[in-house]
């Protein structure tokens, strides 16, 4: 029988001052050296960045002794520059935003897209995908279709370096010619006019020992196909013991369950749970996880979730969970466990600024590693960056922080791309306002609940749930022609259910009679 536990280099490189590669990423800077792997003479990576036009961008290579770096070349010098970080719900739809507002010609800037994945990942529908209710095509469409009708260019590759330069203002004599310069991984240098920082976040495994190690996250596609993997892998180890479902036990340091949903949304998941026999361990934290040893004794479960002891099948890993209590009254519990699914809580990916000894080049940080924002979304001391979504750290009206959730995201691309439209045309930029819509949670395959802001008191469950919340995902997909080829996706398979679902019924009909 399955258990399965929920819980929640560099080199430094010397560079001459007056370096050509120095000069374009640093152009403010008395620095003398900067933290980036090392290239070697004449070996680079090639860079293909198409738009609706057919335009490429190009790549400027200057080289000094046995070093090199490489200069993305905008297409047009005269336009506005706007290098966005991160391809989810902010900044992929910053980007679309940007392409669907009206500009005069000379004004209509040049965006380019950088993520680490080739695809957009609708993270809400992530447990669909290991459902099997939807395809990785519907929740995970790769960039280059979704951009393919667009001026916006897209690059895969990760953030290494930020060097802003706005601190200097973006008026006055002193003011600078552009916003700053982002060094990528693979060594390309992109200077920006405006900078959109949208890099969402990944998960603490570093919090707790043996995490890192042995925990599965579920935050990106790759983690779910892993998921889907192991317990594939599970299901084949354990087919003579089919009749005997696994068991999940759900650990949450709180005392109940979803602390912060809402009473509706909360109520049918306990429902919900209660009804598959989930287990619940509440006003716990995981200590520490390790592996069973091949001859280790398995640990003694407590009564209600007795599990039996397959560690001596050497073709298998199981996995130990210390629990500490949270709370007064409580024991400390040891647990085992063949998979360990880690959503306990993620971190932004703000990359590193330099030079980091000058003050006015940092970013204002919380202490979560969010950048401190106005309510214009723009970075506080920095008027051409802005950020979004878990690279944000900006609060409501009543001075809560907002959420991380893609709603929030979803609503400040919005107002970020307008303010980038205000900022280039010299109009005024719009404060934030965050309008909570309600919230959704999927709760198993044809299981939801829905629970609308604008209807008090009212939660939507069951059938209808799960149809209302797909409905409201569907509106939210990136592109129209994205939304036409899903919705005509899950019709047809909704179509294809309700018919085997009507045949079931007809047979059994026809054979009680």
């Amino acid at each position: 029988m399955a258990s399965i536990a929920l819980s929640a280099s560099a080199a430094l490189l010397p560079l001459k001052r007056n370096s050509g590669a120095w000069s374009k990423l640093f152009p403010f800077s008395s620095k003398s050296y900067l933290s980036f792997k090392t290239c070697r003479k004449n070996r680079f990576i090639s860079f293909a960045a198409s738009n609706s036009s057919g335009r490429n961008g190009d790549l400027v290579v200057t080289s000094e002794d046995e070093s090199a770096s490489q200069t993305y070349t905008w297409p047009d010098k005269k336009k506005p520059r706007i290098c966005i970080l991160g391809g989810g719900f902010g900044g992929l739809y910053t980007a679309l935003r940007l392409e669907s507002l009206v500009w005069q010609d000379d004004k209509k800037p040049q965006v380019l897209l950088v993520d680490q994945s080739e695809r957009f990942v609708f993270k809400p529908m992530l447990y669909e995908l290991l459902s099997g209710e939807v395809d990785a095509w519907e929740i995970a469409p790769r960039f280059a279709d979704l951009l393919a009708n667009t001026g916006v260019q897209f690059f895969k590759d990760r953030v290494k370096l930020l060097c802003p330069s706005d601190h200097l203002g973006v008026n006055g004599p002193m003011a600078c010619t552009h916003g700053g310069t982002v060094l990528l991984e693979s060594g390309l240098i992109v200077e920006y006019d405006w900078l959109v920082l949208s890099l969402g976040a990944e998960p603490k495994l570093d919090v707790v020992p043996g995490a890192a190690e042995f925990a599965f996250p579920f935050s990106t596609l790759e983690d779910a196909c892993r998921v889907d993997r192991k317990l594939s892998e599970l299901e084949r180890r354990n087919f003579e013991r089919l009749e005997e479902k696994g068991i999940v036990q759900a650990i949450n340091v709180e005392t109940t369950i979803c602390p912060t949903g809402t009473p509706g949304n909360r109520e049918a998941a306990l429902k919900v749970l209660s009804a598959r026999k989930v287990q619940l361990v509440l006003g716990y934290f995981v200590r520490c996880i390790r592996r069973v040893g091949e001859f280790e004794a398995s640990v003694k479960q407590p009564e209600s979730g007795a599990i039996p002891n397959i560690a001596a099948d050497k073709n298998s890993d199981k996995y130990i969970l210390e629990l500490q209590p949270a709370i007064k009254g409580l024991e400390s519990q040891i647990f085992e466990a063949d998979l360990v699914l880690w959503t306990v809580g993620s971190k932004p990916l703000l990359p590193h600024v330099e030079p980091p000894n000058n003050r006015l080049h940092d970013l204002p940080l919380n202490a979560r590693g969010q950048a401190e924002t106005d309510e214009t979304l723009c970075v506080k001391g920095h008027p051409r960056i802005f950020a979004l979504g878990d690279s944000s750290a900006l609060r409501d009206s009543s001075g809560r922080p907002l959420p991380a959730t893609a709603q929030v995201a979803f609503q400040q691309a919005d107002f970020a791309g307008w303010n980038l439209w205000a900022a280039i045309n010299d109009r005024p930029l719009l404060p934030f306002r965050f309008q909570n819509l309600g919230e959704m949670m999927i709760l198993g395959r044809n299981d939801a609940a829905v629970s609308p802001s604008f209807v008090e008191g009212v939660t939507l469950d069951g059938p209808i749930g799960h149809s209302a919340r797909k409905l409201a995902y569907l509106i939210r997909l990136p592109t129209d022609e994205h939304r036409l080829k899903v919705g005509v996706s899950w019709l047809t398979k909704s179509a294809i259910d309700s018919v085997a679902l009507l045949q079931s019924t007809l047979t059994k009909v026809l054979s009680s009679s």
